[in-house]
């Protein structure tokens, strides 16, 4: 019997065959298409469908569903056998090293004979691989330090990601007989940057223990841990991992509370629970004479144990249980707060949309302004707009703006920070912005000092608004590059310019963890998509989970103000 889990599964190792191979991307494509179409599906027997269903199933073709029948008639998959056998063993695992694609890891094993991780490690540390024509000396360092951090990280997605997969998961979970409600925790409902995997608690109307049973004995299903009890963690053959809890129904509050976590705010609650004569046994809270005390919600949990309630994206035992003790939670910003967006790209650098798209899109969404923050001519990786091409662009948005009252749209730049502190463009070029986001894109091995040095210095700029993605990190891919970021913050309270929490999921840098000192600071905080396409403006949701993390309100940051307010604060630092 093949289930859908299981098939796009196959389909997604077969696209992962021929990215190594290096075939089309159109082909490649069509691989991991067809498998998001058979992983909606959520059928646990393919064989069980009309073949008229499958062959009329969006995203599936011909050479798809001849992989899908040959699973179904001989349970493997004879193009994905032909491929592995092609396919020398280890280089796989190689394209999980950040910073390694195909092309790379095939002249690696062209000019070495490499086909593992730890060969290659072998090789980037006796020299070998830094003799490789077009690679050298740093590059060799720069594999040694992925390796280490692939290692360190390599059960970690980001946060997109794991919603994405949490979904089918809930919707797999909803459907069975026994489930009366159930809900994602974890650290994806805390809203984390990464996620390890997928939390759901579930309430049954049928012995917990039997119905996480049922789960545990599912087709797709490639090992289990907990078997036999009311949780368990499942891990599935395409790598998805659910830690499912189940509980009797109207145990779910407190079970959505403790799966949703951080360990440190349960144990903290847990601990005002205890002062007030009331502890939890399990799933239960029960008085001090051992009688049971119904919880019809996380808030009665929170008010038993004498707190206002506390959002989940703020539960990471960071000093939100006494604020919650003193009633003195902030009231954290929503996506209805924000009133414009700044940072985003178009075609004139490397986006994919016109200014004009880009506009219609963010009036759909409901926003009053958006600003174009082109990457400026240093950038020229990136396409960076030239001083001519900016008069260009300039007379673009007066006529948009003359042409259409829906949204106002901003001259913004988001210029490069130099090695040496200078902002890119002068002042008389930059003077004819709205806006100036500032940031680095370059020679992020500087050491700690200068690299601190270089963005202080960037901030004395008169013309700059907002410092773009302060870190430079990308989430389980590039470390924040060395900084101090407590002296930039200070540097940023003291001159008034804005640090953005920049929401693209790849980045999402300033660190949630630093947004309550900023706020101590009185820093504004500017949330920037970084939009390349439309699609992208939707980042600002994340960017949201984020700042709710570092508890901000609508007034801490930028782009929840009026458009005038923007350019009110832009123009005080002239």
């Amino acid at each position: 019997m093949t289930d859908s889990r299981t098939a796009a599964a196959v389909l997604n190792q077969i696209a992962a065959y021929l990215e190594l191979a290096g075939e089309n991307r159109f082909k490649i494509k069509a691989y991991q298409q067809a498998a998001r179409a058979l992983l909606a599906l959520n059928a646990d027997d393919l064989g069980a469908l009309a073949k008229r269903d499958l062959h009329a199933t969006p995203g599936l073709g011909p050479a798809t569903l001849a992989v899908v029948h040959d699973l179904i008639q001989l349970g493997e998959s004879r193009y994905l056998e032909e491929l592995r056998a092609a396919t020398p063993e280890g280089l796989l695992e190689m394209l999980r090293v950040p910073g390694l694609g195909p092309q790379k890891i095939f002249r690696i094993h062209a000019g070495l004979g490499i086909q593992s991780v730890q060969e290659l490690e072998d090789a980037a540390k006796d020299g070998r691989l830094a003799k490789l024509p077009r690679f050298g000396a740093r590059t060799a360092e720069k594999v040694l330090k992925s390796i280490a951090f692939m290692r360190e990280t390599g059960a970690l997605v980001l946060y997109p990601h794991a919603l994405a997969e949490s979904r089918p998961l809930l919707a797999l979970v909803l459907q069975h007989p026994d489930v009366v409600r159930a809900e994602v925790a974890g650290s994806i409902r805390r809203h984390n940057e990464v996620v390890q995997d997928v939390d759901i608690a579930a309430g049954c109307s049928a012995d917990p223990a039997q119905v996480a049973a049922s789960f545990t004995n599912a087709p797709g299903v490639k090992r289990v841990t907990g078997a036999g009890g009311a949780s368990v963690c499942i891990h599935y053959v395409d790598g998805a991992r659910l830690d499912l809890h189940c509980v009797v129904d109207d145990e779910l509050a407190v079970a959505l509370w403790r799966a949703t976590g951080s360990a440190s705010h349960v144990e903290q609650v847990t601990a005002r629970l205890a002062g007030r004569g009331l502890r939890l046994t399990g799933d239960r809270l029960v008085d001090a004479k051992r009688k049971r005390v119904k919880v019809a919600s996380e808030e009665a949990l929170y008010r038993a144990a004498g707190l206002a309630f506390v959002p989940p994206e703020m539960r990471e035992g960071r000093g939100e249980v006494e604020a919650a003790a003193r009633d003195a939670l902030p009231t954290l910003v929503t996506l209805a707060d924000v009133r414009g967006v700044l940072h985003c790209h178009s075609q004139y650098s490397d986006g994919k949309a016109t200014i004009a798209q880009m506009a219609s899109a963010a009036a759909d969404r409901g926003w009053s302004y958006l600003g174009i923050s082109d990457h400026s001519e240093a950038a020229f990786y990136a396409g960076g707009v030239s001083r001519s091409a900016l008069l260009a662009q300039h007379e673009e948005i007066d006529a948009l703006n003359e042409s259409q009252d829906r949204v106002r749209v901003l001259k913004g730049i988001e210029a490069d920070i130099l090695a040496d502190g200078r902002i890119d463009y002068d002042a008389r070029v930059l003077a004819r912005f709205d806006y100036v986001i500032g940031s680095v894109h370059s020679r992020f091995a500087m050491d700690g000092d200068a690299m601190t040095e270089r963005v202080l210095r960037a901030m004395d700029d008169p013309m700059l608004t907002i410092l773009g993605h302060p870190t430079g990190r990308l989430l389980l891919n590039r470390e924040p590059y060395a900084i101090d970021m407590d002296a930039v913050l200070q540097k940023a309270a003291a001159k008034g310019v804005a640090v953005e929490l920049n929401a693209d999921p790849h980045r999402l840098d300033i660190d949630w963890r630093l947004l309550q000192r900023a706020r101590e600071l009185g820093v504004r905080i500017e949330i920037g998509p970084d939009a390349h396409s439309t699609a992208g403006l939707d980042y600002m949701e994340i960017g949201i989970g984020m700042a709710r993390k570092g508890w901000l309100e609508p007034g801490d940051i930028l782009n929840c103000g009026s458009v005038d307010s923007v350019l009110a604060f832009a123009s005080a630092r002239h």
